[in-house]
C-alpha cells in the first residue's frame, strides 16, 4: 500500500509539473486496468467456491443461523449508506477522466430485471461477459454443491467433493499469485493514471479525491456511531461500556489495516466485553474473513464517485444491483491482497462503469483503509455481542469450549 501511495504522489507531482504532456504515461495506467479486468472473474468465482467450503453446511447450527444474516444485513446497510453519503457530497461532480466523454451510459434495468438476471441462461456467456451477479450465483451453487458432496456419507461422493475442492483451492492459489504480481505493478499503473488525470485537470482532481475521502470517513462514522449503537441498544447491550472494552481492537485495526491481523486482539477484546468463548471463537474468525462493513461503504462511495464523473444517473435497478454486488463482493474478496481494488472493480463492472476510476482512487486507499478496517473489526465484535446476548437463554450457553485466542493469523 505504501508503494501505491508513493506512485500516487509521484503521479500528482508529474501531472502538476508537466500538465497535459504527462499523458505520455497513460499506457502504463491502461495496462494496469487491463490486468485488473483479467483477474476479476476467476478471482470472484474461485474465492467464493472455496469460502463456502470453509464451513460444514450441516454444522453451521444455531449461531451460524444468526450471525450470517447479521453480516448480510449490516453489509447491505453499509453499501446503501455509502451510496447515500456520496450522493450528498457528490465527490466526482465536475471531474472528468480521459475517455469518459466517450462513455455510453448503459440502459437502466428495472429492479425485477436485476433480480431475474442473477440466474444465468448461459454459464459460459456470463463468464465471458463478466456478469458479476450471475458469476456469484454460479459460485455459490457450485460451492454449496461441493460442500454437500464432501460431507456425504458415501465415500465415493466424498472423495469427488474433496477432489473438486482441491482443484478450486489450487485454482484460487494460482489466481492469488497472479494478483500478487499485478499488485507489484500497481504503483506504476497508479502513477500513469494519476499523472494523466492531474495533468489534464490539475487541482480539480485533488479536490474530488478529498471529497471522496471525506465521504468515506463520514459514512464509516455513521455506521460505527449510529448504526452499530442502535443494534446494540436493540439487544440491550450497554453501548458505552461495549466500546470502552473493545477500544484496543479498534486501535489495532486502524494501525494495521488488517482484520485478520487484528484477530488475536479482537478475541481478547471480546473476552473483555464478556462475550462467551463459544460465540466469539466461531463468529470472530468467520467475521474477519467475510464481514466487511467498511469495505461495503467503500464500494458505495466509489460507485457514486465514478457515476458522477461519467454523468451516469443511477436508477433504482442499478442501485439494487450495486447493493447485491457490493454485499457479495465484500464477502467474496475479504482477506485477499488488494481486496479494495478488486472489490471496486467487481462493483464497477456490475454497474457498467469504467474501472479506470478504480486506479485513480487507489492512491488514497492508504488513508481510507485505516478507517474501513476499523469499521470491519467493530462490526465483527458487534455481531458477536448481539448473538451472544440472544444465546444466553439456551441451556448449553456456559459449556466449556477450546480457547483459540493464542492462535495468530496474518493477512
Amino acid at each position: 500500500m505504501l508503494k501505491i501511495t508513493t506512485g500516487f504522489i509521484l503521479g500528482v507531482i508529474v501531472g502538476l509539473l508537466f500538465g497535459p504532456a504527462a499523458g505520455v504515461l497513460e499506457p502504463f495506467g491502461t495496462l494496469f486496468l487491463k490486468l485488473l479486468k483479467m483477474i476479476v472473474v476467476p478471482l470472484i468465482l474461485l474465492t467464493l467456491i472455496v469460502s463456502v467450503n470453509n464451513s460444514n453446511p450441516k454444522e453451521l447450527g444455531r449461531i451460524g443461523g444468526k450471525i450470517f444474516p447479521y453480516y448480510l444485513i449490516t453489509t447491505a446497510i453499509a453499501v446503501m449508506l455509502g451510496i447515500w453519503i456520496a450522493k450528498l457530497v457528490k465527490p466526482g461532480v465536475g471531474l472528468t477522466m480521459p475517455g469518459s466523454a466517450d462513455f455510453e451510459v448503459p440502459d437502466a434495468p428495472s429492479a425485477l430485471d436485476v433480480l431475474l438476471n442473477i440466474v444465468p441462461t448461459n454459464i459460459f456467456q456470463s463468464l465471458a461477459n463478466g456478469d458479476i451477479l450471475s458469476i456469484v450465483f454460479l459460485a455459490l451453487v457450485v460451492g454449496f454443491s461441493i460442500s454437500f458432496m464432501r460431507h456425504s456419507k458415501d465415500d465415493g461422493m466424498k472423495d469427488k467433493g474433496e477432489l473438486l475442492l482441491n482443484f478450486s483451492e489450487a485454482g484460487s492459489e494460482v489466481t492469488f499469485r497472479i494478483l500478487s504480481g499485478i499488485l507489484q505493478y500497481a504503483p506504476i499503473g497508479v502513477l500513469g493514471i494519476t499523472a494523466t488525470s492531474i495533468g489534464n485537470q490539475g487541482f480539480e482532481t485533488l479536490l474530488s479525491l478529498g471529497k471522496y475521502v471525506a465521504a468515506s470517513y463520514l459514512g464509516v462514522g455513521i455506521q460505527m456511531f449510529i448504526v452499530f449503537p442502535l443494534i446494540l441498544l436493540l439487544f440491550k447491550v450497554p453501548v458505552l461500556r461495549f466500546f470502552k472494552n473493545i477500544r484496543e481492537a479498534m486501535i489495532t485495526a486502524f494501525v494495521t489495516c488488517s482484520s485478520l491481523g487484528t484477530l488475536p486482539v479482537t478475541l481478547k477484546a471480546a473476552q473483555k466485553a464478556k462475550i462467551s468463548d463459544r460465540v466469539a471463537n466461531f463468529t470472530l474468525p468467520v467475521g474477519a474473513t467475510v464481514n466487511m462493513n467498511g469495505s461495503a461503504i467503500h464500494f458505495g462511495v466509489g460507485v457514486v464517485f465514478a457515476a458522477d464523473i461519467v454523468g451516469y444517473d443511477l436508477s433504482l435497478g442499478v442501485i439494487i444491483g450495486i447493493i447485491l454486488t457490493g454485499t457479495l463482493a465484500a464477502v467474496g474478496t475479504a482477506g485477499v491482497p488488494g481486496a479494495g481494488l478488486i472489490g471496486m472493480s467487481i462493483v464497477f463492472t456490475q454497474a457498467g462503469l469504467p474501472i479506470e476510476i478504480v486506479g485513480l482512487t487507489a492512491g488514497v486507499n492508504v488513508i481510507t483503509d485505516m478507517i474501513f478496517t476499523t469499521c470491519n473489526v467493530t462490526g465483527d465484535i458487534v455481531g458477536a455481542a448481539v448473538v451472544d446476548k440472544s444465546e444466553e437463554k439456551h441451556s448449553d450457553y456456559n459449556e466449556p469450549v477450546v480457547d483459540i485466542t493464542a492462535k495468530t493469523m496474518t493477512k
